[in-house]
């Protein structure tokens, strides 16, 4: 049986998987960009992600998109996203599908 939480973060990286860095064909969950994801007792959904690169000129775009989808999922009320580059985003944070797709076997 899985609890309420479960369901939710389930969710949540199912929205998460519905963002796209515009450059790269691939979600930005599947990139490994997403570090962590935590719904409090209040219903807040904490995401903690970073970039493909610090200087990402669409940065603004994805983290409101991020925002946007989790705050759809039934059970989130609100959403927190902290964008952070500790530890800096590299290639092998990907899943298997996303190197198949792009390529890097």
């Amino acid at each position: 049986m899985t609890s309420n939480n479960d369901q939710r973060i389930t969710d949540i990286i199912e929205m998460l998987r519905e963002v796209y860095d515009p450059e790269i064909p691939v979600n930005i969950y599947d990139l490994g960009l997403v570090y962590s994801i935590d719904v409090d007792e209040s219903n807040m959904a904490h995401i903690v992600m970073t970039l493909t690169a610090p200087g990402c000129p669409v940065a603004d775009m994805i983290v409101q998109n991020v925002y946007e989808n989790v705050c759809s999922v039934e059970g989130v009320d609100d959403a927190f996203v902290d964008l952070t580059f500790d530890p800096p985003w590299d290639k092998s944070m990907m899943s298997e599908e996303a190197r198949l797709e792009l390529g890097f076997f």
